[in-house]
């Protein structure tokens, strides 16, 4: 696939060795609104998220070794964003730490048997709207079926209604929404609705 005309666009589990700074970066920028109070500001935020990826857990869309896209998940007791409450003291302070790491916990979400859980999915504004999302999508449906899981869940939220859009042509179904209005003033959303892909057997293996 091209996503520009330029060069094709090729799929990799895993983050490329040198892109932990662009994944970050990638993926502020798509939550950064989300995060904001929980991580920001910016120049915090990306390099403590560019020091904490476990880069085994996540997908990745590439063109000509430039990192366009990339979707993060959770399986096995692992994620794609892995700081602990010490790292985040460490890099905030006490003070600060204490109440962004319970902001972060509203946003902690664990596979249940037979479950892959998303842990976001990012792509760079000159390439949205080509297809890239939804390669990702069905790369992270085959690797989870490909590990044995019956289903993948994420969580969309309400002022997002373009990513619920994708999701839902790839075969996601919302089943829970949750409402919480007493975010919208402090992260911007008033709702969460978490949605769910039964899986069936993969299509293919991506680059490893």
């Amino acid at each position: 696939m091209n996503a520009d005309g330029t060069g094709a666009v090729t799929l990799r589990r895993g983050l490329p060795p040198g892109t932990e700074r662009r994944a970050a970066e990638l993926y502020w920028e798509a939550f950064g609104r989300k995060l904001g109070s929980a991580l920001g500001p910016t120049d915090k935020a990306v390099p403590f998220l560019a020091a904490h990826l476990n880069p085994d857990r996540a997908v990745c869309a590439l063109r000509a070794g430039r990192l366009l896209g990339l979707v993060g998940y959770q399986h096995e007791g692992r994620a794609l964003t892995s700081g602990r409450a010490r790292d985040v003291l460490r890099a905030y302070g006490t003070r600060s730490g204490l109440w962004r790491l319970a902001l972060l916990a509203l946003f902690t979400r664990t596979p249940k048997p037979g479950q892959l859980v998303m842990d976001g999915i990012a792509v760079e504004a000159a390439a949205r709207g080509r297809g890239i999302g939804g390669l990702l999508l069905e790369e992270i449906a085959d690797l989870a079926a490909e590990r044995g899981c019956r289903e993948v869940r994420l969580d969309v939220i309400d002022t997002n209604p373009r990513a619920q859009a994708l999701y839902e042509r790839h075969g996601f179904t919302a089943v829970r929404t949750e409402h919480t209005p007493y975010l919208r003033a402090l992260m911007g959303f008033g709702a969460v609705t978490t949605m769910r892909r039964t899986l069936t057997r993969p299509r293919r293996s991506a680059t490893r």
